[in-house]
Formats: structure tokens, C-alpha cells, sequence
């Protein structure tokens, strides 16, 4: 997908590791052209964050991949002067900067908003850090998931604190300066203002707690390790087994899927029964409820359920590596593939809207 507005955007993209150069690559599959700049002797660290499997010698790694496409690779040492007037020369046009400073390295090198606008009066700015801006903190995804409450949530009681499979605090603060700078341009479209625009990891983390950061405002209820199970809805997470030995979740978000899957079941009784007749009641009685539920579902197959939930309406998945998503077709076509550094690389698109 390409955007003409968009097309006609010029970004510098000086961020590393993965929440800056994901912005970076929104702009770019949008149709911007997005100039990626590294340390001449340091460049990007996710370079070398390769799988055992990968070639060593391969200036580039399905990590670096992910987040950076359609960009433009140029080495710069800023702190050279030589160098530093070639990055001034290219943001004299540029409309938007995006970066991920350590603290004090603005300064240090003479990237403050002050220098920047000095040289572009209509720059937007895009800075993405870990604990604000007067914090001088290393932060890595891991520590701020640590920080953030998300570890102590998720797991189960046994596994301890369990950290997510993607770096979710780098994703959240990616999404919310993509919202920060196209909001900046439209106010620079109408009122001419240019704006700097600051996400903080922790921020971004924190503002994402949503219904978990409701149940302890207002009902002082501290999350535990439940694994899969949602805290207010019943059956919502448990993972149940099917007669092939298939897994498989439901989301019985109302009474109506829940009177649904237990008609499908055989199992009309429980739907009157008043330890499962409301969703405040199952929640109470979930390990029971579950357990009820367990020994009818290993009577069926996974596509016998979910063929009929799916008929029914009925929220209901089947649990799937990552082998059997990409097997499907719709997935394939989310799949963007280009050269980099004469390797071929791919990734997922980093534009999930529909543009009609």
C-alpha cells in the first residue's frame, strides 16, 4: 500500500533495536522515503542478534529484518564533522526524525531540538526512550515488562512470572508514535506548528494495562498468574484436548455462547444451573465448570467443534504454532520480502488497516 501524501515524506530514521525502526517502516511500506542512519562503527545492534541457524558472516538478521524495510541504509558518524554536516545537509527537506537516544547523547552530539530546528523550522521529531526523558536508565523490553506489572500477570502459578514471546513494550510504544507523528503532521498541515513527540516505554507500557489497571483502581484486585484465564469471563483461556489430541480455547464472552456451546455439548443442564447461570458465577466455579466441560469436549474432534462453533458463532480457536499460521493463505499475503545487503529478507507487513 502506498499513500500519495505519504510519498512525498522524506524520514530520517537514526532509532535502533525495534520500536523506532518499526515507525521507520510504517512510513516506508506507506510510500515515504525513509533514510536509515547508523554508527559507521556501531550500527544497528539487532544486526547481529542472529538465530544459531544464521550465517555469522551476513551483515543482516531476520531480527534486523523484521522492523526495517524500504529504507534507505547510510553510515554516519555523527561525532565526525564531516559526517555530521552531511546528516545536516539531508535534514535541511526532511519532515520527519525519529530516534532513541541514550541520556545526555543529544546533547553530546548536537541533536537537540534546538540544533535540529535550527536547521528545518518544520521538522517533527519522534523520540521514543525508556523511563522519560530525565531518566538515564538502559531499557530493554524484558525490564520494562518486568517494571511494568505484565511479568507478575502472566505465566501460571507454577512457571513464576513469565516474560512475552515478542518484545510487546517495544510494539505498544511503536504504535503510539506512529499516533503521535501523524497527528503531528496534521497539525502541521493546519496550523504550520512543527511538534516533537516523546513516548517512553514505560509510559506506553503502563497506559496499556487497560482492564487489569480498572480492576485494581476500582476493585483493589492485584492480578495473579492464571496462565490463559481471563479474571472477569468464564470459560475464557482454559485449554481443553480433543479426541485427536488437538488443543483448543473458548472466549465465552456472554450467556448466549455459553448456552450455545453447552447445547452443542449435550449439556443443557448447566445452563440453568445457578453456579453457571451468570458469567460472575462461572468465573466463581471455573475449575468445576471446567472440568464438566472437559469431559464431553475429548468426545469430539477439533474440526467437529469448530466447525459447529464457528456455524454458531461461537468464539473458539484451535492453539497453532507458528509452521500452521503461515500455512494459510491470508497470513502468506501479509508476508513482504525484499533484498538487503544482497540477502533475501522478510517480514510481516506493518499495516494491518485497509485503505479503500
Amino acid at each position: 500500500m502506498e499513500l500519495s501524501f505519504i510519498s512525498k515524506l522524506k524520514v530520517i530514521d537514526l532509532s535502533t533495536v525495534l520500536a523506532g525502526p518499526s515507525v521507520g517502516t510504517f512510513f516506508a511500506e506507506l510510500g515515504a522515503q525513509v533514510i536509515k542512519i547508523e554508527n559507521t562503527a556501531n550500527p544497528d545492534v539487532t544486526r547481529s542478534w542472529k538465530l544459531p541457524s544464521e550465517n555469522q558472516e551476513s551483515t543482516v538478521s531476520a531480527y534486523f529484518s523484521s522492523v526495517n524495510y524500504r529504507k534507505e541504509y547510510l553510515q554516519l558518524n555523527l561525532k565526525s564533522e564531516v559526517d555530521y554536516l552531511q546528516f545536516l545537509d539531508l535534514l535541511k527537506d526532511a519532515d520527519i526524525l525519529i530516534s532513541n537516544f541514550k541520556f545526555g547523547d543529544e546533547e553530546k552530539m548536537k541533536l537537540t531540538d534546538e540544533h535540529l530546528r535550527a536547521v528545518n523550522e518544520n521538522l517533527i521529531i519522534g523520540k521514543i526512550n525508556g523511563f522519560g526523558s530525565e531518566s538515564d536508565r538502559v531499557a530493554y523490553d524484558l525490564i520494562l515488562q518486568a517494571e511494568t506489572g505484565f511479568m507478575s500477570m502472566n505465566g501460571t502459578p507454577a512457571s513464576g512470572p513469565v516474560k512475552m514471546p515478542i518484545a510487546f513494550i517495544d510494539v505498544l510504544a511503536a504504535h503510539q508514535l506512529k499516533e503521535g507523528l501523524l497527528l503531528a503532521l496534521l497539525e502541521r498541515q493546519l496550523n504550520g506548528n512543527a511538534k516533537t513527540i516523546e513516548v517512553s516505554l514505560f509510559d506506553a507500557a503502563i497506559c496499556s494495562l487497560v482492564n487489569q489497571a480498572s480492576n485494581y483502581l476500582m476493585a483493589n484486585k492485584v492480578p495473579q498468574r492464571i496462565g490463559s484465564l481471563h479474571p472477569n469471563i468464564a470459560p475464557y483461556g482454559e485449554i481443553f484436548e480433543t479426541k485427536d489430541q488437538q488443543l483448543i480455547t473458548f472466549a465465552i464472552g456472554s450467556t448466549i455462547h455459553f448456552e450455545k456451546l453447552c447445547t452443542f455439548l449435550g449439556l443443557k443442564n448447566l445452563i440453568t444451573d445457578i453456579r453457571f447461570s451468570s458469567n460472575q458465577n462461572r468465573v466463581i466455579n471455573r475449575q468445576l465448570l471446567f472440568e464438566i466441560l472437559h469431559e464431553r469436549i475429548v468426545d469430539f474432534t477439533a474440526d467437529e467443534l469448530l466447525t459447529n462453533m464457528l456455524q454458531q458463532h461461537v468464539p473458539a480457536g484451535k492453539i497453532k504454532n507458528l509452521e500452521a499460521v503461515f500455512a494459510e493463505k491470508k497470513v502468506q499475503d501479509l508476508v513482504r520480502s525484499e533484498m538487503i545487503d544482497q540477502k533475501v529478507t522478510k517480514r510481516l507487513t506493518s499495516i494491518a488497516f485497509k485503505w479503500k
